[in-house]
């Protein structure tokens, strides 16, 4: 789980400012430029041990108008820089320096012909640096981020994390990747091509099962040879499933401070049904779905579904750590 650092409270008066400083100096905000959302983490490291001093999230969607054209509009530009003005304020408060912002672009920013000057663009607007990085990278990123706040466990497993333009599956243990890949199959993307209606149509599901067996033949066949046995998610299509399993259970959102769960298969089974048979405002009326994710989710469900039936998988975990929390495990380990 999180870990947590203390200030060493026996250090004297003119020493305390010293350590003040230094830990000042290891503040650090990490953004992860997400096609439909852009999320913040700012923590305090010490050494191998950090305290996370604020998250926050951003509904960007630069994904949204050019994902499928291979371009992020000019009104997703706009809503980028609109995201990480928004953020300004927190790097403030916690005195985070620009050259202590890591920021992070994946599969929208990676694949437009506009993504050098998307980066240009931010840069001159913001001063932030932006790191455009592969999908091979996003995946190990992703293993690094469940790993530091998940239990994997010996058993093999596959991790997959659902993002706007593109979702990675890591075939793991707690040890060693065995298998990853990214592809280009994100909610958006999705969206794009198969959601007309709402509710979703059964011709526009048959569709996409066609399109997934295709797309997903590499993971099928990685499937056959490391037969993983459970199915880590992380992302918000995951989290959102764990958030109306806790409405249900407890009638409110988890408490922040967990940030790995196991989900029952029956429990997703009954969100899943839920889910595909509502238009928006039925889903928006289930207790704990938020705005942010009411529309993505139709597609993130059906992914889901997918991969559970296709590869018989029985177990279901989530995780809130991520390519954020990966970014960040590197660093602790440095």
């Amino acid at each position: 789980m999180k870990k947590i650092f203390r200030p060493n409270q026996s250090l004297g008066p003119y020493c305390e400012e010293i350590s003040i400083i230094i830990q000042m100096n290891h503040r650090k905000a990490i953004i992860d430029l997400g096609t439909n959302t852009f999320q913040l983490l700012i923590v305090e490291q010490s050494g191998s041990n950090f305290k996370t001093l604020h998250e926050d999230q951003y509904a960007a969607k630069i994904g949204k108008g050019g994902i499928s054209n291979g371009i992020i509009t000019e009104e997703g530009i706009e809503r980028a820089i609109i995201a990480l003005q928004y953020f300004q304020p927190f790097f403030d408060k916690f005195e985070i320096r620009t050259e202590n912002i890591s920021a992070t672009a994946t599969s929208a920013v990676r694949n437009a012909s506009n993504g050098a000057e998307f980066c240009e663009r931010i840069l001159a607007a913001t001063g932030i640096n932006v790191e455009v990085i592969s999908g091979d990278e996003e995946a190990g990123l992703i293993y690094d981020g469940v790993k530091l706040g998940t239990e994997i466990g010996k058993r093999p497993s596959m991790i997959m994390d659902i993002g706007g333009g593109s979702v990675e599956f890591i075939l793991c243990d707690e040890d060693r990747i065995f298998w990853k890949q990214s592809f280009e199959i994100g909610g958006q993307r999705l969206m794009d091509k198969f959601m007309f209606v709402d509710p979703i149509s059964p011709k526009s599901l048959s569709s996409m099962q066609n399109f997934l067996e295709e797309q997903l033949l590499p993971l099928t066949n990685a499937v056959h040879q490391y037969a993983p046995e459970v199915l880590i998610g992380s992302a918000g299509s995951f989290e959102t499933l764990v958030d109306l399993h806790y409405h249900k259970l407890k009638g409110g959102f988890p408490e922040k401070e967990l940030v790995s769960f196991d989900l029952p298969l029956s429990e997703f089974q009954d969100s899943f049904q839920k889910i595909m048979s509502l238009d928006r405002a039925g889903r928006m009326a289930l207790p704990g779905m938020i705005e942010l994710r009411v529309d993505m989710i139709v597609v993130g469900v059906f992914l889901i579904q997918f991969v559970l039936k296709k590869y018989e998988i029985q177990d279901i975990k989530v995780s809130t750590y991520a390519l954020k929390e990966g970014v960040l495990s590197r660093s602790l380990a440095r």
